[in-house]
């Protein structure tokens, strides 16, 4: 039988599929009765789950982590879809398909690590240059850094989601820094590069992501300046300040003391990195939501927990394909003259970059 995702599930389809289990917890039922609170994952994203009958039994069969076999019943319950079970049965790791239950970035992998070559490649500053490659070389680092994600469970939350993210920051500072005059770009790259370089230590993502023991006790933002440090005493003649500084806006990318940051930004580098790298995590956070409320066909999202905010899913690009379609030629279509024009002016603007990568600029996108 073919693998069902968990996205594609729809109001009372019979499920007959393996997922990895995420999380399992017993309780109690009003009368007495022990129940089984559950939640599985596939690649696709996540799903509740309940199981009311046989759960002592069952209980001892299968354990978080586990591959299993679900036969059962999706529903949807208070707005939210949720998979009822009626049979679990453990599988062995060596008859699954991992590709189908550890989510991976849309973004090739060989594409981010060629923009991050092309980044590294771009520095001027040659102690931040040499800092740089002394990551990039690093074999074990780099295994890590492009394979966690960037969080547990709040933003590009897949294989691939930590490289992802930094360089998103990356590109939203160079759409930044030609507007402030005076800004340490280098500085900047950097430090959207390294801000969250703590997380290949303080996440496992081998299935679900979890938090390791280290990431507990100690947290990304401790594990990462403690990183950055050992990697700069192996680098003779790092300028004391410049190091001082790159320390600071790890110390400081959360912004506020309640949000786990340890320092606020007292730079103007350490300001806007905290700003873009919140903005650049919301953004993917809310899209991600989005996107798996249309594909259910929902006009407004389930509540999202975290914003305390249901969102809205169109943003009246519909419409303006309908107004465009509708238009009269002349209206819908630039004249020669304006054709001729515009790539002149963006030329201007741009350069000589093709505008596919332009794209790339875009403060919301991926």
């Amino acid at each position: 039988m073919p693998k069902q995702y968990i996205a594609d599930l729809k109001d009372r389809d019979t499920v007959d599929s393996v997922f990895m289990v995420k999380e399992k917890t017993m309780a109690m039922a009003k009368n007495g009765k022990p129940y089984m609170n559950l939640k599985f994952m596939d690649k696709s994203g996540e799903i509740d789950g309940k199981l009311w009958d046989n759960v002592d039994e069952l209980d001892k069969r299968f354990q978080k982590g586990d591959f299993v076999q679900i036969r059962g019943t999706a529903s949807l319950y208070m707005g939210k879809m949720q998979l009822v079970a009626k049979e679990i049965k453990r599988l062995e790791e060596e008859g699954v398909d991992l590709a189908d239950f550890v989510p991976v970035s849309p973004v090739p992998l060989a594409e981010m690590q060629a923009e991050l070559a092309h980044v590294v490649a771009s520095l001027t500053n040659p102690h931040l240059k040499s800092l740089m490659e002394s990551f990039t070389r690093d074999a074990a680092f780099m295994a890590g850094y492009c394979k966690a994600p960037a969080a547990k469970g709040m933003h590009h939350v897949y294989l691939g989601g930590l490289l992802e993210h930094s360089l998103s920051v990356v590109r939203l500072v160079e759409a930044v820094v030609p507007l402030y005059p005076d800004l340490n770009r280098d500085l900047l790259v950097v430090g959207a590069l390294l801000h969250d370089l703590g997380k290949v230590a303080e996440l496992a993502y081998e299935r679900a992501f979890e938090y390791t023991d280290e990431g507990r006790l100690l947290g990304h933002i401790s594990i990462g300046v403690e990183l950055l440090t050992e990697r700069i005493a192996q680098l003779p003649g790092f300028p004391r300040e410049l190091a001082m500084l790159l320390k600071h806006m790890l110390l400081s990318h959360h912004g506020q003391y309640e949000y786990g940051s340890p320092k606020r930004p007292k730079t103007v580098e350490a300001t806007i990195l905290h700003y873009l790298d919140d903005m650049d995590s919301k953004i993917n956070g809310i899209r991600s939501h989005i996107a798996k409320e249309t594909a259910q066909g929902n006009r407004w999202t389930s509540h999202h927990r975290l914003y305390n905010l249901y969102f809205f899913t169109g943003n009246g690009m519909d419409e303006d394909e309908e107004i465009v379609a509708l238009a009269e030629p002349s209206e819908a279509a630039p004249s020669t003259a304006q054709q001729t024009e515009r790539p002149k002016q963006d030329k201007a603007r741009f350069g000589n970059q093709p505008f596919e990568k332009l794209g790339n600029l875009s403060l919301f996108g991926e």
